[in-house]
């Protein structure tokens, strides 16, 4: 999660929400990213897809089987339904997020039998860390 955060901390650099993903494979990070969004004007460019992305690359495999995704926020519906697409094994994130959260709080993705595949979830590791960051930007543009 260290690594997630820290790349979170490079969207602050874009105006970009700060958000962070790595996918881990056997232990190793095989990809990082951070929300790209109004650096790219791409409504996809999340931190999840594009680390999903990368991840698929370094692998030359669209399925990520036994990887876990790392993410600073909840993932949304979009980023969750990108780590199902690609089967990984456990999807692992820091804030929850209320109002658009897909693996616990709002949906869960990742539990849900009627879908292709299922995921283990961790839940809250370094909440208190990735809320703050997430508080403080949002503070920043309201002041």
């Amino acid at each position: 999660m260290t690594q997630a955060l820290a790349e979170a901390r490079l969207a602050l650099e874009h105006n970009d929400v700060p958000v962070g993903a790595v996918v881990v494979i056997d232990g190793q990070i095989v990809a990082r990213a951070h929300n790209e969004r109004e650096l790219r004007g791409d409504p996809t460019a999340h931190a999840e897809v594009l680390a999903l992305r990368a991840a698929a690359e370094a692998v030359g495999n669209s399925r990520l089987d036994g990887a876990t995704l790392v993410s600073t926020l909840e993932p949304c519906p979009m980023c969750a339904g990108a780590a199902l697409m690609s089967r990984v094994g456990r999807v692992v994130f820091g804030a929850e997020d209320p109002k658009a959260g897909s693996v616990g709080s709002l949906y869960n993705f990742g539990a849900d039998p009627r879908l292709n595949h299922e995921f283990a979830v961790k839940a809250r590791v370094l909440e208190d860390e990735c809320a703050a960051l997430l508080t403080d930007f949002f503070a920043s543009k309201r002041s």
